[in-house]
């Protein structure tokens, strides 16, 4: 009688270590849900790393924008190299604004949310739109048209952030 009570606890201890380790594996392995949000650096928690969103169509190059030139928009902090940059993109932000918040577009593409560099960009069609690297870059380049599409589609599929935290 014994013996059967001590194969009894250990089949109990047994069956409470899988239950717990299944649990584990499966909370620890939910991946977040994907949203729509705009890419911000996760020191500074600023817009395109601190780049200058203006300064891509006015200088086609990525120029490291400053605090003192700063803006709030859609509830993220922008910096500017200049005031008069800073009050371009207030006139108009949706315009200069990374396009998918600033989530690379070939990635968006394939149907995931992965972060832009803000170094490695294209103006295509008057909107900025950042790249994950060169490669993704590169891939977007055969058929921008194509992935443009799907990329706008997949976007358009991902619930906002900002309405989901004003409900």
């Amino acid at each position: 009688m014994r013996q059967i009570g001590k194969q009894i606890l250990t089949l109990t201890k047994s069956y409470t270590t899988f239950c717990l380790l299944f649990l584990a594996l499966c909370l620890g392995s939910a991946a977040p849900a994907q949203e729509k949000s705009i890419i911000t650096n996760a020191l500074t928690g600023v817009a395109l790393s601190g780049f200058d969103p203006v300064a891509y169509f006015t200088e086609n190059t990525a120029l490291q924008g400053t605090p003192v030139n700063e803006l709030e928009w859609n509830g993220v902090t922008w910096y500017f190299v200049s005031a008069a940059n800073r009050d371009i993109f207030a006139a108009n932000p949706e315009i200069y604004a990374p396009i998918f918040g600033g989530h690379c577009a070939m990635a968006m593409a394939r149907g995931h949310l992965s972060d832009g560099n803000p170094q490695i960009f294209r103006i295509i069609g008057g909107r900025l739109m950042l790249f994950y690297s060169i490669g993704n870059r590169a891939a977007f380049d055969m058929a921008p048209s194509n992935a443009l599409a799907t990329a706008a589609v997949n976007w358009d599929a991902l619930p906002d952030r900002r309405a989901a935290q004003h409900q």
